[in-house]
């Protein structure tokens, strides 16, 4: 098994970060070049507790799908993902949000394991790994820089 822990400090209020974090449309737009596309259970919007999305994407040449599903959630703190079915022999993704000093603190603890035993553990260490990591940080880089923007031009009230 192994584990990507990463942590990004956003400029936005809490229950901004958490939204942005489960809307399907914002992490098609974070995914754009590998051709991420939701195509069944929640394709658009907020994902919630209990739902699924199936995701059809292109990577490292190949069209993939990935089913997973919401196991928890914890409005504004938590939701932790599961992949129900794809390539991966096993994926667990727990999302964290907590506030710090007026900012929030957005922990991403990402499990996988890769099929293939020994061959599917090398080409992890070697490869998938930093491919993985790279993916995260370009999402979170999104939801960071869409998050500050909202917060930096807040709704004015009528």
């Amino acid at each position: 098994m192994s584990r990507i822990y990463l942590e990004t400090l956003i400029d936005a209020d809490i229950e901004t970060v958490f939204d942005l974090a489960r809307n399907i449309d914002l992490h098609q737009e974070s995914t754009s070049r590998t051709y991420e596309k939701a195509i069944a259970g929640r394709t658009s919007g907020l994902i919630e507790e209990n739902e699924t999305v199936t995701w059809r994407a292109k990577h490292l040449g190949i069209y993939q799908t990935l089913t997973t599903k919401i196991i928890s959630m914890e409005k504004p703190n938590q939701f932790t993902d599961k992949m129900q079915k794809g390539a991966f022999k096993s994926l667990h993704h727990q999302h964290i949000f907590k506030t710090v000093d007026g900012k929030t603190r957005m922990t991403d603890i990402f499990d996988f394991e890769s099929p293939l035993g020994i061959i599917g553990k090398m080409f992890n260490k070697l490869f998938l790994k930093n491919y993985l990591k790279k993916f995260l940080l370009e999402r979170n880089q999104l939801i960071k820089i869409t998050a500050e923007s909202i917060n930096s031009h807040p709704q004015s009230e009528h």
